[in-house]
């Protein structure tokens, strides 16, 4: 086997194309078809029985777990899918991967996803070129898609060509009477052939040639399947790399949900594999288990003939060779009911814990910034609606998990303010600001769309108007967003000019923030308890409302005095203003929330 640094050179392209059409297609989901999609994937994996059937079908439909998988990744990295809900999917996926070894078995045929790359980019460039957003966006997709399985189709080119090759594991047969020890080790063989090769359907084909060989039995042929599952997962280990800490974790759910799933396995491996040599003789395959004897007593008794058997120079209707094709079936058939039935027991089994593994692996993968995991909501879902009057209460709680998080972007304007500029911090301060806009904006559609669709049911005269009065407090917090992004904005303008703030401005702007920090978090508490407030905290938040007026009023008198005596330049006070206006706005937008919840709201008998 010849393989030069080329053919490597050519693997490290092939990875590269594949996680840069992993990002574009992820980008473009968002861009695409976000809020819809997340609708269609709520209602699909609503539950995680509905989520594994969603799984199963996918996979059986396009005959690899890879290619799902990594679906799944991308759209955990665009906020399509909660990580509980991608697990589901991930448990449906393994038992649909069984149906590409079944077709194997039964008619050597496997569906060719490549076939349809060239059209689809050919299409994507049309979407491309036109006018329209929405149609940029899904030809964007459309090419990270094409990127994505271009790479992988180039990886398993540019990999040593192990399927072609199976004499490199004749040395494997050495090591298979050590018990417990061969199926450890085969499994680890089976791991890392899929790995490489990115197939398991070339194991698949890998592990029949060593058994017709006889170099291997049929228990250490299902400990090479055994290991194959878990080499399955380096492709979405691959795809999480160029995602956010949402994509890592459910690379990480598969990697984890495959390893405990064979370590179970190998627990009870001997009597497993013996139940399922017995299964496929007891429904009329042959015994898997004969290829092995038959073999090697062929090579010990009539070694001409075993070395003719496998260069194909014996003639075509020769005894051995029709006897050897009937025990490839049964060891076919084997190996399939072997990989069905284990992937069937493990999800019965795993798929109770959904919830512990979402706990796991957010132990693994701790986010450095809680509250930067990506947006999905909490309280509410896409799923069907049954009490229309649970749901708003619902959606109320979803609304101040809402104003909490647009409340952190307040915190992380001022931050950046006192960030040193054209600096790594402040370049990705800048984007977190950016990133938590962009979620705002969505969470504002999400919970919108949610409440239009409580608004459909039947509902009290009470409810309607308070489904109108959510609608308003979460059109004014998406505001709030806005003016924190704003910020970001005056202060690249500020860095493009050259200006400068002195440290008076800077204490002027700092204590603009106090009097803003307080009166959102007075907003916020209201928010969790908006029916039972007093009336004190409404009278403190319009009390801090005038005091915000009053200090913009109080800085833009003494700008253009300081202005004018030299302290600054002109074009810092023009900032310096835009920036106190800004968060001027702000506290008009946060004063805009009490006054909804104080009309539409609070009860009357609620006293101070």
């Amino acid at each position: 086997m010849n393989y030069s640094i080329l053919d490597f050179l050519g693997l490290l392209g092939a990875v590269g194309l594949f996680l840069y059409g992993m990002k574009v297609m992820s980008e473009g989901l968002q861009k695409a078809a976000g809020d819809r999609m997340r609708n269609i994937l709520s209602a699909m994996t609503r539950n995680r029985f509905t989520g594994l059937l969603t799984g199963c079908a996918i996979t059986a439909l396009i005959q690899s777990s890879s290619a799902s998988t990594v679906m799944v990744v991308s759209f955990v990295n665009a906020g399509l899918m909660s990580l509980a809900q991608s697990m589901a999917v991930i448990f449906g996926a393994n038992v649909g991967t069984t149906f590409t070894a079944w077709i194997i078995a039964l008619f050597g045929f496997k569906v060719d996803i490549s076939v349809v790359i060239l059209p689809l980019i050919g299409l994507a460039v049309v979407l491309l070129l036109t006018n329209k957003s929405k149609a940029k966006s899904i030809g964007e997709f459309l090419i990270g898609f094409s990127f994505m399985f271009m790479g992988l189709n180039l990886i398993s080119t540019h990999v040593p060509d192990l399927q072609a090759n199976p004499g490199m594991f004749e040395v494997l047969r050495e090591y298979a009477s050590m018990g417990i020890a061969s199926i450890l080790l085969f499994a680890f063989v089976g791991l890392v052939i899929t790995a490489i090769i990115q197939s398991s359907a070339a194991t698949f084909t890998i592990v029949l040639i060593m058994c017709s060989k006889g170099w291997i039995t049929f228990d250490l042929a299902c400990a090479v399947i055994l290991g194959s599952n878990i080499g399955t997962t380096i492709t979405p280990l691959l795809a999480s790399l160029s995602g956010n800490i949402g994509a890592k974790r459910t690379a990480m759910g598969h990697l984890l949900f495959n390893l405990l799933g064979t370590l179970w396995c190998i627990c009870i491996f001997v009597p497993f594999a013996e139940f399922n040599a017995w299964l496929t003789e007891a429904i009329g395959q042959g015994d898997p288990e004969a290829l092995y004897g038959f073999v090697n007593t062929i090579e010990q008794t009539d070694p001409e003939v075993y070395d003719h058997l496998f260069d194909n120079s014996l003639p075509a209707g020769h005894d051995v060779i029709r006897k050897v094709a009937v025990m490839q079936s049964s060891v076919s058939f084997g190996l399939s009911i072997f990989h069905t039935t284990f992937n069937i027991v493990n999800v019965l089994v795993m798929i109770w814990l959904t919830n512990v593994y979402v706990k796991i692996v957010d132990w693994l993968l701790p986010s450095k910034h809680r509250e930067d995991e990506d947006f999905t909501l909490k309280f509410i879902s896409g799923g069907l609606l049954n009490a229309s009057e649970l749901n708003i209460t619902q959606a109320e709680k979803e609304m101040v998990v809402y104003a909490e998080r647009v409340g952190r972007m307040i915190g992380m304007a001022h931050t950046l303010i006192h960030t040193k500029e054209k600096s790594e911090d402040f370049t990705q301060l800048y984007s977190r600001l950016e990133k938590y806009e962009d979620i705002s904006d969505r969470m504002e559609l999400e919970i919108a769309r949610y409440l239009n669709r409580c608004a459909e049911g039947r509902l009290s005269n009470e409810g309607k108007l308070r489904i109108a009065a959510m609608l308003g407090i979460i059109s004014e917090i998406e505001s709030i967003a806005d003016c924190c992004m704003g910020v970001g904005k005056i202060l690249n303008r500020k860095i493009e000019s050259g200006a400068e703030f002195t440290e008076s401005i800077y204490q002027q702007i700092d204590t603009m923030y106090k009097y803003v920090d307080d009166a959102m978090a007075m907003m916020i508490a209201e928010l969790k308890d908006v029916e039972n407030i007093g009336e004190r905290p409404l009278i403190d938040s319009y009390n801090k409302e005038r005091e915000i007026n009053n200090m913009r009023n109080t800085l833009r008198s003494a700008n253009i005095a300081n202005i004018n005596s030299g302290k600054y330049e002109y074009q810092a006070g023009i900032y310096y203003m835009d920036i106190i206006s800004d968060l001027e706005r702000t506290g008009d937008y946060i004063i805009n929330v009490v006054d909804t919840i104080r009309s539409s709201f609070r009860r009357h008998s609620a006293t101070v």
